[in-house]
């Protein structure tokens, strides 16, 4: 497992013991709020507004924020209007970042992202200066327990999907972003409602890192991470579970 994926478990355990519950409660809002008025402010209606609901329930947000959110972006002119940016660079080792924020204000978040990356050894990129090392694909993500292996992998497959990891931590199931809530509907009427379901950017090929490189690399990430700006972070990067489980102490 590499890259954004071995990151977020690396960082939901990390998490897990901060319990940083008003940062990620934060940063879903917004994304309820920008997918809430992307279309209509009904979750069966709005396959965006209805993974940021999922993603909202698998962080144990209280129904009440969930729905204080959905309706505060249905109401013409109340509340902020955030704007959707994606930032490209590079980090410890020549690893690719995107880096995609919703901000309402651009100068705010350039200002963060940008003193992050210099901090950590990275630098930013023009816009399309690594994207094109990764595909924008469509991601599911199942707990373990739901169902072993092969049969994660065959029903995924007869839904439409084009890959499948499973680790200790669950499954992820990979398709086209076109496909995505296509995809998640057929696997939820088998699994039931998916841990998450988004969409993210996938690494064509991956930098190793060493101990040193990836301890700076994940200090980047964490940074990036505390910005109430930043959504999602992928990279192109891969390390051993032998420096992983150093660097978890």
């Amino acid at each position: 497992m590499a890259g954004h994926s071995q990151f977020k478990n690396i960082m939901h355990r990390k998490g897990a013991q901060d319990a940083k519950r008003s940062k990620v409660f934060t940063k879903l809002i917004r994304e309820i709020t920008v997918a809430a008025r992307s279309g209509m402010p009904d979750p069966e209606m709005n396959p965006r507004l209805r993974a940021a609901v999922q993603a909202a329930r698998a962080a144990n947000m209280p129904k009440e924020n969930v729905a204080r959110a959905v309706k505060r972006a249905a109401q013409a002119g109340e509340g902020d209007n955030y704007e959707e940016i994606r930032y490209e660079g590079y980090g410890p080792g020549g690893v690719c970042l995107i880096v995609e924020a919703l901000t309402d204000n651009r100068n705010r978040t350039a200002s963060e992202v940008r003193a992050a990356f210099t901090k950590f050894g990275g630098n930013l990129g023009e816009t399309g200066s690594v994207a094109y090392q990764f595909d924008h694909v469509g991601s599911i993500e199942y707990p373990a327990e739901v169902a072993d292996t092969d049969t994660m992998f065959e029903a995924a497959v007869e839904a439409g999907a084009d890959d499948v990891e499973s680790h200790e931590e669950g499954h992820e199931i990979i398709c086209a972003a076109s496909d995505l809530h296509e995809v998640a509907k057929t696997l939820e009427d088998q699994f039931g409602e998916p841990k998450a379901t988004r969409l993210n950017w996938r690494p064509q090929n991956t930098v190793p890192m060493d101990e040193g490189g990836a301890s700076t690399l994940f200090k980047l990430l964490e940074a990036l991470d505390d910005s109430d700006d930043v959504q999602q972070v992928s990279a192109n990067f891969d390390v051993s579970n032998e420096i992983i489980q150093k660097l978890n102490g």
